[in-house]
């Protein structure tokens, strides 16, 4: 039975991504993706020192990768079983911390953050903490989700336990990264702009995508969130992107 939901749940997403290939190249740009294997790696120097924040088990640069680049790397994470789950040689140093709560030494040269902002009760103490842990001119790189779009509004109304069976039953794929509560805290371009600009960090680049894969399991529902998404953004542009991206650039000079 498991086996023949998943082939269905398989023929159902190839026909919601034919649905899709109908739409501008910007509609299908997966963001997670594209900072992953894109946005970040732009700004990565030679001997820097990188902080990333959330990494957990998961650290964005592989122990190879590090090496290659004379890297010194850091994790933060709220888990400790998480950080020590690592690949080894990915971490130079752990640090088990709530990043809500945490304050750096301002060396860092990179913040790295993905999709972890959305799991923060304080976004706005986030920003503080990852704003301490940078030296001037120092860059946050930042992916997330958006509060607005309608799988954050349904896992905010939705009971946990019931999110974790739909997500672990439709995409059995996301049971070792995904699954964790989320508050989607002022999840929003603007105000992500906002928040950053109070703890002294400026936008210096965004990317706005508008494609996620949570409606693809069922082609008449995934039509009806692709209608409703055309709509959302031609009412309200960039606040109706499902997932974004900032370059935050530290001010030298904080704002007053």
């Amino acid at each position: 039975m498991a086996d023949l939901l998943q082939r269905l749940i398989k023929q159902q997403r190839q026909w919601s991504a034919a649905v899709d290939s109908n739409l501008p190249a910007y509609f299908r740009a997966d963001g997670n993706s594209y900072f992953i294997n894109t946005f970040f790696r732009k700004f990565l120097r030679r001997g820097q020192k990188v902080v990333d924040v959330g990494g957990g088990k998961q650290p964005i640069l592989s122990a190879a990768e590090k090496q290659s680049l004379g890297l010194t790397v850091h994790g933060l994470d709220i888990s400790a079983n998480e950080l020590a789950s690592a690949p080894a040689g990915c971490y130079d140093a752990t640090i088990c911390a709530d990043v809500t709560r945490y304050r750096g030494s301002s060396d860092a040269d990179l913040v790295i953050c993905q999709s972890l902002l959305e799991h923060v009760p304080s976004t706005q103490e986030a920003f503080a903490a990852i704003a301490s842990m940078l030296k001037p001119d120092g860059l946050a790189l930042v992916f997330a989700p958006s509060r607005n779009a309608v799988f954050a509004r349904l896992n905010l109304m939705l009971p946990e336990r019931l999110k974790r069976w739909l997500l672990f039953t439709i995409f059995p794929e996301t049971r070792s990264a995904q699954g964790f509560a989320s508050y989607y805290d002022r999840c929003t371009p603007r105000e992500f702009e906002q928040m950053a600009h109070i703890v002294g960090l400026d936008a210096v680049e965004r990317k706005l995508f508008y494609q996620s894969s949570y409606f693809s399991f069922f082609v008449p529902l995934h039509v009806l969130w692709r209608l409703w998404l055309v709509t959302f953004k031609a009412l309200r542009g960039a606040q109706a992107a499902e997932t974004f991206i900032y370059a935050f650039r530290k001010n030298a000079t904080p704002h007053r």
